[in-house]
């Protein structure tokens, strides 16, 4: 019998057999399958473009702090009723404790400390709900069910938009997004989440599809990247066959520590080649020569302009959510020779880089060897078991494309921002596999 995740194999959460049990089971299963629907979904699908073109949008507004805290006070009850204790009790040495401590003793001197904590609570609110998709199903064909349902319900809600109301999901040649015409963007934003947030889901059509779940995991792969291949985003479009070849190149040979070290020396390459030419002009160079266009739309300014502020504090950074739109950037004057004005963008489009602008150096070297690293480790110690392999994979998959995602975009600790919601899917997901048997039919 393979393994589920929200079950240590005990079957004290169980209960009696008969009627109940399965009613409990499809309860837990629906929920699960609810959840990864919304964090997918957002509470505001097809807003449109904002005013002021952040990729990521706003996460902080009444509607997502409302519908989170919401949520979560649901699927605590949930996991309180329907979960093994055992389960739960793993958060009490989950290295997620690190992160949040981290963020929290940022916001101390954050410029608005009460703001920064507000933001960190409602990231924690959503973790919950993430917590809860990854530990309701009884067994992991119940979780793959969930994944399967939940994805095609976005992708057809998504794919009747293009077709029926294609200004909702398409981006228009009018105003901020004139240079994005005819880029396919679904219920986001912007094409820059919407690509990444499609290639997620298209992996996740690639686990149903090794689960057994044929039908439903070829029209999940095959919309999803019809979808990014649509999105005008070239280097997702790289970023999602490498990171899933990689994956399945490593359970072909039998050798994953090897296709690890090959990731580490990619995550060097894609930082020297991006970032790194704002440090190297050797490399600023050689991308020249490489790309038609080496300052990646502008985004080399930005993180000029980043690495300079990380070192006038590198010990403590701003604080949480305490740099990007706040006085600290919004009251310099502007700069008429950069490509971006930075006093109205929302993040430095690389995650590192936000990182140690929130937290510091030594802050955001725990951070991300938390949520980049230490998932590589419980990806070796899970995929020991046969029973967990194809849900490791699947986790290992999502790690390693956004971590490349993360030179070119920011998500850490991003509230609700679905892309972060589903990398910490992954991440807790990776720790869980490492730690509990699970069950599968």
């Amino acid at each position: 019998m393979t393994v589920g995740i929200g079950e240590t194999g005990s079957g004290a959460a169980a209960g009696a057999a008969g009627a109940p049990v399965d009613s409990a089971r499809l309860a837990a299963a629906l929920l699960g399958g609810f959840g990864l629907f919304i964090i997918v979904l957002t509470f505001q699908p097809f807003a449109g473009v904002p005013d002021t073109p952040e990729p990521g949008g706003s996460t902080g507004n009444l509607v997502n702090q409302i519908g989170y805290v919401s949520l979560a006070m649901v699927y605590l009850a949930a996991m309180l009723r329907l979960s093994e204790r055992a389960v739960l009790a793993q958060l009490r040495t989950s290295s997620w404790i690190i992160v949040f401590m981290v963020a929290a003793l940022s916001s101390g001197w954050a410029q608005e400390p009460d703001a920064s904590l507000r933001g960190l609570l409602l990231t924690g609110f959503a973790m919950v709900v993430v917590v809860g998709i990854l530990v309701l199903p009884r067994r992991e064909r119940d979780f793959a069910g969930a994944v399967a349902t939940a994805t095609l319900a976005v992708l057809l809600l998504v794919y009747a938009a293009l077709l029926l109301a294609p200004q909702l999901a398409i981006h228009g040649s009018e105003g901020v997004e004139g240079g994005h015409a005819g880029d396919w963007r679904g219920h986001l934003t912007h094409k820059n989440l919407a690509a990444p947030m499609f290639s997620i889901l298209t992996m996740f059509g690639i686990y149903c599809w090794r689960m057994g779940l044929r039908l439903r995991g070829l029209a999940i792969i095959g919309l999803g990247t019809l979808f990014v291949l649509n999105s005008g985003s070239k280097t997702t479009m790289g970023f999602l066959p490498v990171a899933v070849g990689l994956v399945l190149l490593g359970r072909a040979i039998g050798r994953p520590r090897l296709i690890l070290m090959a990731h580490g020396g990619l995550v060097l390459l894609i930082a020297a080649l991006t970032v790194g030419t704002v440090l190297s002009p050797t490399l600023r160079g050689l991308v020249t020569g490489l790309i038609s266009d080496p300052t990646f739309t502008g985004r080399d300014d930005i993180w000029r302009f980043a690495s300079a502020r990380i070192a006038d504090r590198p010990w403590l950074g701003y604080g949480y959510l305490s740099f990007w739109q706040t006085p600290v950037v919004t009251t310099l004057e502007e700069n008429f020779e950069a490509n971006w004005d930075v006093r109205g963008i929302g993040s430095g489009h690389n995650s590192y880089l936000d990182a140690m602008l929130m937290f510091g150096i030594p802050g955001a070297v725990l951070v991300i060897f938390c949520l980049m690293v230490l998932p590589l480790r419980n990806y070796l110690r899970a995929e020991r078991d046969p029973t967990r392999r194809r849900l490791a994979d699947l986790f290992l998959m999502i790690v390693i494309f956004m971590t490349y995602v993360g030179m070119l975009e920011s998500f850490f600790l991003n509230r609700a921002d679905p892309l972060w919601l589903l990398f910490a899917l992954a991440v807790f997901g990776l720790e869980f596999a490492s730690r509990l048997r699970t069950r599968g039919a």
